[in-house]
C-alpha cells in the first residue's frame, strides 16, 4: 500500500511517499508561501504518485472534527493568508482519494506510539516545544473535542525573573514563556546561542516541568516525549527530570530513575510528523467513511 504523508508547517511543507509501516520512499520539501502555490506544488508533486491514501499533519488551529461546518480548514491562524483555506478539500479534490487531517502534534504522538518511543505503552503525551508549543495526546485513539489540545496555552506562573511572557494572548502561557521566540526575548539572544550555564535554562526547564506536572495529573500518560527545536538542547532534559520529580513530590509513584525514562526524546528524531502522517493516512484508510470529508 502507497500512501502520502505531509508534514504541513508554517515554514514549509513536508511531502512523503511511503508505506503502511510507516517506511519513507520518497520526500519533498516545499516552501510554505501561500495557500494556492504550497497547495498547486502540492498536487504536483503527489499526481504522479499514485497513492491510495492521504494523512495531513497540520498547523492550527484546523477544525478536526468531521461534525464541525468547516472540518478540514486551517481556522484563525496568524499565518499570513492561510485563515479558513480547506486545505483538506482542496487536496482531496485535486487527487480523488481519501484525505485525513489531524494536527502536527496529534500526530506526532501517533508516530511516536506505533513506531516510536512509546511503542510499549498504551498512553503517551507528545509535546513539542520551538517556534511555539503544542501537545498531543493518544490513547489508542487521538484527543479531540471541541477543537483539539492547545497545551501550549495553559496559564502558568512567571519565573524568578518575573518575565512576563510574550504570547499576544495570554501572556505567560507555556508557549508564551518558552517557546523559542520567549527565551531569545528573555535572553537578548537565540536559544541556540544562549550558553548551556545561563540561569535561563534552569527558570526554562522549572516552567516546562510545571507544565508537564499538570498535564500528568489531568491526562496520566505513560510516557511523556519531548520534540521540537528548543528540546534539541539535551542539556534541558537532565534538568526537566529533577524539576518534575520535585514538584511531584512523592504524590505520585515515581522514582528518580523512572522520570528519565518517562519523559524523553522523540524516537523518530524529525521523522516524528512525517511518519505520523502516513500512520494517519492508514488508519483513516481502516476506519474508513468516518475518518474523512465526503
Amino acid at each position: 500500500m502507497i500512501l502520502g504523508g505531509i508534514e504541513a508547517g508554517g515554514t514549509k511543507f513536508v511531502c512523503v511517499v511511503g508505506t503502511g509501516k510507516g517506511e519513507i520512499l520518497k520526500r519533498k520539501v516545499i516552501p510554505t508561501t501561500n495557500p494556492e502555490e504550497t497547495l498547486n506544488a502540492v498536487i504536483t508533486f503527489y499526481r504522479d504518485q499514485f497513492i491510495e491514501g492521504l494523512g495531513i499533519a497540520s498547523f492550527g488551529p484546523v477544525a478536526v472534527n468531521p461534525d464541525h461546518p468547516r472540518y478540514g480548514s486551517i481556522l484563525a491562524t496568524p499565518k499570513a493568508g492561510w485563515a479558513n483555506t480547506p486545505i483538506l478539500q482542496i487536496l482531496k479534490d485535486a487527487l480523488g482519494c481519501p484525505v485525513a487531517i489531524d494536527t502536527d502534534v496529534n500526530v506526532a504522538a501517533l508516530a511516536e506510539a506505533e513506531k516510536g518511543k512509546a511503542w510499549d505503552v498504551k498512553t503517551c503525551l507528545y509535546l513539542t516545544i520551538g517556534t511555539g508549543v503544542g501537545g498531543g495526546y493518544y490513547d489508542g485513539e487521538l484527543l479531540h473535542g471541541r477543537l483539539h489540545p492547545e497545551m501550549g496555552h495553559i496559564l502558568l506562573p512567571t519565573g524568578k525573573d518575573d518575565f512576563k511572557g510574550i504570547c499576544p494572548f495570554h501572556g505567560n502561557c507555556l508557549e508564551g514563556l518558552i517557546s523559542g521566540p520567549a527565551i531569545e526575548a528573555r535572553a537578548g539572544k537565540k536559544a541556540q546561542l544562549l550558553e548551556e550555564d545561563s540561569p535561563i535554562w534552569d527558570e526554562v526547564a522549572e516552567t516546562i516541568a510545571q507544565g508537564l506536572v499538570n498535564f500528568q495529573m489531568v491526562l496520566s500518560p505513560e510516557r511523556i516525549i519531548l520534540g521540537g527545536g528548543v528540546m534539541h538542547q539535551k542539556h534541558l532534559f537532565p534538568r526537566i527530570h529533577k524539576a518534575f520529580y520535585r514538584l511531584i513530590n512523592g504524590y505520585l509513584p515515581f522514582t528518580e530513575e523512572e522520570v528519565e525514562c518517562h519523559i524523553v526524546s522523540p524516537g523518530l528524531g524529525d521523522d516524528t510528523g512525517s511518519v505520523g502522517a502516513l500512520m494517519l493516512a492508514l488508519k483513516g484508510l481502516k476506519q474508513g467513511q468516518s475518518a474523512f470529508e465526503g
